[in-house]
């Protein structure tokens, strides 16, 4: 959400290195992880071209079935359909997964929680008719919400609580755009852009151009930007924002994203997050944490971390941190 790939721009000098304007830009689209893929990278090579794109499509495929909530026979189901229950064996992989899982927990004070879809459920957005749960409703879910509460072993894990459910969506998605870069890498594609439902990570520079030209959506006119950056080398970058996916009642509206702190959707003024940093992953938890810290404290939050840039959008004001300029296109 909140970025657009642009593909204008006119050629000015390229930096050393660049990738001159008759090598063709391929693309790659597929469905996946519930949203539109595409990657952008160049290569004059069809047997290299081909190569990549069934690994990294593969990849995919198999993260998708393996961690994806929506999937009743995924690792993370099994997981889920037996809390309260029993232990569920889980390879190393897995176990790698949850490790990244606490050490987002603990980077962002507890904003980024794995265990809060008991909260993502009850504020479900989607519903033909939204309705506002109740204080006891909240509280239940919170009760069955808490990192610190999944219980970990060699080789195996378990949620102690019946309703106790994990879900990779706060992550997962950036976690696979920063798997498939390093695929392209491995492949030999120094010139790429990986694209999951506007979550991106840029590697050089697309061919005849100086740097990827990512779009900032307008959160007052979703679909039009309100300026573009400049990515070149490897960055990441992805935004955070409820002005699309929220519901209205009695006047009052209430967006997807949840503070499982106090288990009530985030209503901060802060209408869109966008952070630049060097991974996929990186930026996406940041941006995330920056919108449900709202401003100053998002700001702020983002500078703490050396690299990352971000811009934070309300009604009246954006706000961004001291270097973010640096990425601004000029039009």
């Amino acid at each position: 959400m909140a970025l657009l790939t642009e593909s204008r721009r006119q050629t000015p000098t390229l930096p050393a290195g660049a990738v001159g304007a008759d090598i063709p830009l391929r693309r790659l689209t597929f469905p996946a992880l519930g949203t539109n893929c595409e990657v952008q990278y160049a290569t004059k090579d069809p047997a290299q071209a081909a190569r990549f794109e069934q690994a990294a499509v593969a990849w995919v495929t198999a993260f998708e079935a393996r961690y994806s909530r929506f999937r009743p026979d995924s690792l993370v189901s099994r997981i889920n359909a037996a809390a309260g229950r029993a232990w569920v064996e889980v390879d190393a992989e897995m176990e790698q997964m949850l490790k990244l899982c606490e050490t987002l927990h603990f980077m962002t004070q507890g904003v980024l929680d794995p265990t809060a879809l008991p909260l993502i459920r009850l504020w479900n957005y989607k519903a033909e008719h939204p309705v506002i749960p109740g204080e006891a409703q909240v509280a239940e879910a919170r009760r069955l919400t808490g990192w610190a509460k999944v219980q970990r072993a060699a080789g195996k894990v378990f949620l102690p609580e019946p309703g106790m459910a994990l879900d990779f969506g706060g992550f997962g998605k950036e976690y696979a755009v920063d798997v498939v870069a390093q695929i392209a890498l491995d492949h030999g594609l120094a010139n790429v852009l990986v694209d999951f439902g506007h979550d991106l990570r840029a590697l050089g520079a697309p061919p005849g151009r100086p740097a990827w030209h990512i779009g900032l959506e307008d959160p007052a006119k979703p679909g039009t930007p309100s300026a573009s950056v400049a990515l070149q080398g490897s960055r990441g970058i992805a935004s955070s924002g409820d002005y699309l996916r929220c519901f209205t009642l009695g006047g009052k509206r209430y967006g997807h994203i949840i503070d499982p702190r106090t288990g009530w959707p985030v209503a901060n003024g802060c209408q869109q997050a966008t952070v630049i940093a060097a991974t996929c992953l990186q930026a996406g938890v940041l941006s995330t944490t920056a919108f449900v810290l709202g401003v100053p404290k998002g700001v702020d939050f983002i500078q703490s971390f050396p690299g990352a840039e971000g811009l934070l959008h309300t009604a009246n004001a954006r706000a961004q941190t001291r270097g973010f300029f640096n990425y601004v296109a000029a039009t």
